[in-house]
């Protein structure tokens, strides 16, 4: 794939953190509860749809950008 096409990723402030709290009604690490956390962000959960999008489409993602 073609680096031009790549989408720049989110950049968020100094400091910004996200909760890293377990679900108690869950069986989950704190990377686990992190990341999830991380993907309830609006600015995130788009860079990751996007970037999955490109990875499952491959060279054809080029041609239709």
């Amino acid at each position: 794939m073609k680096d031009k096409h790549v989408r720049k990723s989110p950049v968020f402030p100094a400091g910004k953190r996200w909760d890293a709290t377990p679900d108690p009604k869950l069986y989950e690490s704190e990377v686990t509860a992190l990341i999830r956390n991380m993907r309830e962000d609006p600015e995130v959960r788009e860079d990751q749809q996007w970037a999955w999008w490109r990875w499952r489409s491959g060279d054809n993602a080029i041609k239709q950008d």
